[in-house]
């Protein structure tokens, strides 16, 4: 492999990351709140064809009456590189407020009335991380941001990709130190757009009906971009940047248990994020 595909080829592998900013990417300003102290990054794989079936019930049943039960359901996203796949985010204040919730939402009279409907759309949907913010303020803000009105077809702007570091060993702060000081303001310079950094929660999963991923040990970020194609004029210019291609990627790749999850994410039309 040559330099240049090498280069590429570990842009790709870093995935997405910038500083916050003030605004964000569709003109929304930002707020200084930090959403959610837990997130649960939620992957599933429908069945062929009916992953649009599923947004579409997901939006007009399962938001607001979630956020009722004081969950933020935070996005909903296709995943472009894989048609069965549909990812989605949501934020509890801490572990004993999200028993709480998820016990009051999966008892109530709408997730009765549609659960069989969403369950059939399902072929697996146990992919699920149990995160918190990597440091104080790196979790989502979510700030003004206003979510399109029930019944919007109207598509979502914004384009996210999620990146997923797995470690041998717990996520360590020497780690957290060395991505906020040394490559934050590599990444940031070519374009990324942060929206969150995270890491495993390791507390016991109080909601046992429905299971997480144990036994992880993950470093995970989640970055805006205005569309596709700026994401890949990002990795582009990450993929010259001499301290990137030289050391940096070598040196990061070395620390991980094994190659990263990226997903390249679209927003749905009443997805919160970005």
């Amino acid at each position: 492999m040559n330099t240049s595909s090498l280069a590429l080829a570990g842009a790709a592998l870093l995935g997405t990351l910038a500083t916050a900013s003030a605004t964000d990417l569709t003109g929304n300003t930002a707020n200084t709140d930090e959403c959610c102290n837990v997130i649960e990054l939620r992957q599933y794989v429908t069945y062929p064809g009916k992953r649009d079936a599923l947004i579409s019930l997901f939006e007009k049943h399962f938001i607001a009456t979630q956020e009722e039960t004081g969950i933020r359901v935070l996005g909903q996203f296709r995943d472009v590189n894989d048609p069965y796949h549909y990812t989605w985010l949501r934020g509890f204040r801490n572990m004993e407020a999200r028993k709480q919730a998820l016990t009051d939402f999966y008892s109530g009279k709408t997730w009765q009335a549609y659960r069989n409907e969403a369950n059939a759309t399902l072929y697996d949907n146990d992919d699920v991380l149990l995160l918190r913010p990597a440091t104080h303020g790196s979790g989502f803000m979510p700030g003004s941001r206003t979510r399109p009105a029930p019944g919007s077809s109207a598509p979502r702007k914004g384009f996210v990709v999620a990146t997923v570091y797995h470690f041998a060993q717990e996520v360590q702060p020497d780690f957290i130190s060395k991505f906020n000081e040394q490559l934050m303001p590599m990444f940031e310079r070519h374009g990324a757009h942060i929206m969150g950094r995270f890491v495993t929660e390791k507390s016991r999963n109080t909601f046992e009906r429905l299971p997480v991923r144990e036994n992880v040990n993950v470093f995970v970020w989640f970055a805006a971009y205005a569309d596709r194609a700026a994401y890949e004029n990002y990795l582009q210019g990450l993929s010259g940047d001499a301290q990137w291609s030289d050391q940096v990627f070598a040196d990061l790749y070395k620390s991980l248990q094994r190659w990263p999850e990226i997903l390249m994410l679209e927003p749905a039309a009443r997805s919160l994020l970005p």
